[in-house]
Order: C-alpha cells, then structure tokens, then sequence
C-alpha cells in the first residue's frame, strides 16, 4: 500500500514538473520531509533522505553551512554541535566549548570526521542510531538524483541557507557569496524546477529574488508579525510562506492563498495538528515524522 501510495504521490510531482499550469502546483500537496526525516533516522544525513524518497515524501528539506574550503556542507548548525556529534571513536566533544568546531573555519576534510548519527537524542527515542557523516550537498544531490534516474521518480528539494546579519564572515559568507555558491552547484547538479531555496534571513531571499528570479523562494518566519509585515519587509511575494505552524490558523492560510503564496508550516510532528492543518488547506507541511503524514495521506485518499 505504501509503494503505491508513494507511485501515486510522484505521479502528482511528475505531473507539476511537466507542465506550466500554476494551479495545479498549488493543488499538490508537498509533504516534505524535514532535514530528510529526523524523527527516524539521523539528521541531514544520506541515508535519512534515501530512506525519505524510499517512505514517499515529494521533497527532501535541508540545511546548508560552508565550509573554509567553500564546500556546502548539508547540516543544520555552522557548527559540530557537541549534543548530536562525537569524534570517530565515540569520544565526547568539549560541550564547554561548542563553537570551537566551527564549520566556517575547518576544512571539509576535519568536517568529515565527526561521527553524527550515533549519538542517543532524548527528543527522537525512535530515530535509528548509527554513524553518519555531515555529507557534502553535491554527494546529497548526486545520491538522490541517481536514484530518481534509476526508478523514474522525481523528488523535489527545500534548500536553506543559514545566515543573520550578527553571524556573517563568522560561520558563514556574506549573502551573496552563499547564494552563488548555492546557485552555482545547484545549477550543475538538477533542475531547478524540482527546487526552493528557503531562508529566515530576508537578505538571501532577495538577492536571490534579483540575481536568480527564475527561483522558487520560501520566507521562513518565527516571529509573530502579521504576514504582511514580513512580505513588506521583504519587498516582494515569495511563491512559499513557511512559518511556523502555531502561527497559522484558517484565516490567515486563506490570506495567504488569495495572496498567490503556497502556505508549508514547519515543523508539524503531531497527528492532530496535521489533521487540523489539512482541513485548514495548507499546500502541504514539513515533518520530522514523514510516516505519519503518509498515513495520513492514504486514510484521506482511500
């Protein structure tokens, strides 16, 4: 059931990708797994977005950092974050210190060493324990797109950028340094139609809105301002508004749809919130859990 519940979801992806028509991209609903799927297997690894495209997600979502060597290193923190990662041999890392493993300032050769999936989290007792590296985005990207190829099924990406103003030239580039590099590799790799660059940080959204307008963009709030706040703040309409889901509710997700925006809340792991949110008609959701939102899914659709 779920191998055809997964060849039913792709169909749609397919369907999108060759044509133009935009209401039929608002009519998918994209479920996407969040840094792969966290709740079950090791975050923004390689083997957790394989066994998301495996489980049925439309599109695999990420976190970027660069490294000194001006690699993109997929992982949520700039950092070697002591409570996910350990050396090679199981050795704790210093906590006392933890911005001493700065990605920014290691090549990604030391990047490579630290073992991040091994290590027990009190917040996913089911995630799967074993080592796993931070890969590289271009190993993620040629991983996942080989085996697109090899059983004809498109998957889609949700790509962010990790950037403030107070962190810049310390754990990362200026904006327009990370987007190139972001859009350079990005471009060599896949099809930008099957892509959304995402970001909190207003300055890489619209240098990409300028530089790359051919790019599907996804402003990511936290803050409690009205959304037209933060799109006047931003200065233009994204084709995404992705917030956090306790922000939204059935009014606001139907501003935000006559305001030609996809609504895609992050980060939805509760049956119930899932339910409330596809009833209130969110274009689809970020989940550490993809398996319940599929289960969800194939209720629905049976």
């Amino acid at each position: 059931m779920k191998r055809l519940l997964f060849l039913g979801i792709m169909a749609l992806v397919v369907s999108c990708n060759e044509g133009s028509n935009t209401d039929d991209q608002h009519s998918m609903f994209d479920l996407q797994g969040h840094r792969g799927a966290r709740g079950l297997f090791p975050e923004n690894s390689i083997q957790g977005f394989v066994k998301a495209f495996e489980m049925g997600v439309t599109t695999l979502e990420m976190d970027l950092a660069v490294s000194m060597d001006g690699q993109l290193v997929v992982t949520h923190d700039p950092f070697i974050l002591p409570t996910l990662c350990t050396w090679p041999n199981g050795d704790f890392l210093d906590s006392i210190q933890p911005f001493f493993y700065n990605i920014y300032q290691m090549d990604y050769q030391d990047v490579s060493l630290f073992d991040c999936g091994s290590l027990p989290l009190i917040n996913f007792p089911n995630q799967l324990k074993e080592p796993s590296i931070k890969p590289l985005l271009s190993e993620v990207l040629d991983r996942i797109e080989w085996m697109s190829s090899q059983q004809h099924q498109l998957i889609n990406y949700n790509i962010e950028l990790k950037s403030s103003v107070v962190t810049d030239n310390i754990f990362h580039p200026a904006p327009n340094i990370f987007a190139d590099l972001v859009y350079q590799l990005i471009d060599q790799k896949t099809d930008w139609q099957r892509v959304t660059i995402q970001s909190f940080d207003f300055r890489v959204l619209q240098y990409f809105h300028s530089a790359y307008p051919q790019v599907k963009l996804a402003l990511l709030i936290e803050n409690e301002l009205p959304w037209e706040s933060n799109i006047d703040s931003l200065g233009f309409l994204p084709q995404v508004y992705s917030c956090e889901f306790i922000l939204l509710d059935s009014v606001v997700i139907g501003q935000l749809k006559a305001a030609d925006m996809q609504v895609i809340p992050w980060t939805v792991n509760d049956t119930l919130e899932m339910k409330q949110l596809m009833r209130w008609g969110v274009d689809g959701l970020i989940t550490d859990y993809p398996n319940i939102a599929i289960d969800l899914l194939k209720r629905k659709n049976d």
